[in-house]
């Protein structure tokens, strides 16, 4: 009898020391930054979506910041409970806390519904009119139901109208511009914004996701920096579409303020391309790098070409539902 409660109390041991192991690995990956204009400031990005990779686009761009340009990157993930990155969960990305001390917040999200206290981390960020940078689907970026506490931030928000995408981002969910899937985008730098910080050495930008559709004007103090012309096929040398989708062309990337709480304002960059597979683009990894200077108020360090190698292997897996790699953990996208 003695012997087998000494079995049973070993195993249990064992136990509580795996699952000990287990929770040891943070849910969210950090990239210390090396040395750059960007040490001492700290950039959260906030993936999680069901089609378009951001687990594997916010990797590599958290990774470029900081690397190429030595700013400290968190990237955060929604998760399932074993410990796997599993962006088909709405409702759990663990680590937001991390927003009490990020600089900037990068958010490429698509209807999540958080719980409260998870969704409060957001909230704060917001009101305390920080710099953001949404990315393609942050224009619909949450869909919490009526009655809950942040039900005004959902993207078909009444109360607020378009919620976050459309009263901090720009716009909110609207439709495909382009033929999903089968006609893809270059990007045009608009007229009169030749010489904006955030495009520069930013000449070739492409991305075989679709031009979304946008409201024209855009609100606010919006100015629209690159426009999305639709393109007949899915490669970069496909020749723009012969109708009314490129009359007019409509904003892909835009720059706008908005007002904290206490009337602060905060910078804020949208671009509605940013799948994983758009990141192949040195263009657009660039765009985004240099408007991730101008969120900060760092423009004046906007280097002609800005150095968006990319860090380690990058094979980004086509957009599309039910196709995330699964098994993944945070802890195995660290950098050697």
């Amino acid at each position: 009898m003695h012997h087998t409660w000494t079995l049973r109390a070993i195993s249990a041991a064992l136990t509580l020391a795996f699952a000990a192991a287990a929770l040891a690995d943070d849910p969210w990956v950090v990239y210390e930054g090396k040395e750059g204009p960007g040490k001492g400031k700290h950039i959260v990005l906030v993936s999680g979506d069901e089609e378009y990779r951001s687990e594997e686009a916010l990797v590599q761009l958290g990774r470029i910041l900081a690397v190429r340009h030595g700013f400290k990157c968190t990237v955060l993930f929604g998760m399932d409970p074993d410990g796997t990155i599993n962006p088909t969960n709405v409702s759990n990305i663990p680590g937001l806390e991390a927003l009490k001390t990020a600089d900037l917040m990068i958010i490429a999200t698509r209807f999540r519904n958080l719980p409260d206290d998870q969704m409060r981390h957001i909230v704060e960020y917001v009101e305390a009119g920080k710099p953001i940078i949404g990315m393609r689907t942050a224009t619909h970026a949450f869909n919490i139901p009526p009655g809950k506490t942040y039900s005004k931030w959902s993207f078909n928000s009444k109360e607020w109208d378009g919620g976050f995408g459309r009263q901090i981002l720009g716009e909110t969910w609207i439709n495909h511009h382009g033929y999903h899937g089968k006609e893809s985008t270059r990007g045009v730098v608009a007229k009169g914004m030749e010489n904006h910080p955030i495009v520069r050495g930013c000449e070739d930008i492409w991305g075989p996701t679709d031009v979304y559709t946008v409201r024209l004007p855009l609100p606010g103090d919006s100015k629209p920096l690159v426009l999305g012309q639709v393109l007949e096929g899915m490669k970069p040398t496909d020749p723009p579409v012969k109708n009314q989708k490129n009359d007019p062309m409509m904003p892909i990337a835009w720059i706008k303020t908005y007002q904290g709480r206490g009337g602060q304002t905060g910078r804020v960059f949208t671009t509605t391309m940013g799948a994983a597979t758009d990141l192949a683009s040195e263009g657009l990894r660039r765009l985004l790098v240099n408007a991730s200077y101008w969120c900060l108020g760092m423009e004046d360090q906007i280097p002609a070409r800005a150095n968006v190698d990319i860090v380690g292997e990058y094979r980004p897996t086509n957009f599309g539902f039910g196709k995330h790699t699964k098994g993944v953990k945070p802890s195995d996208l660290k950098l050697p």
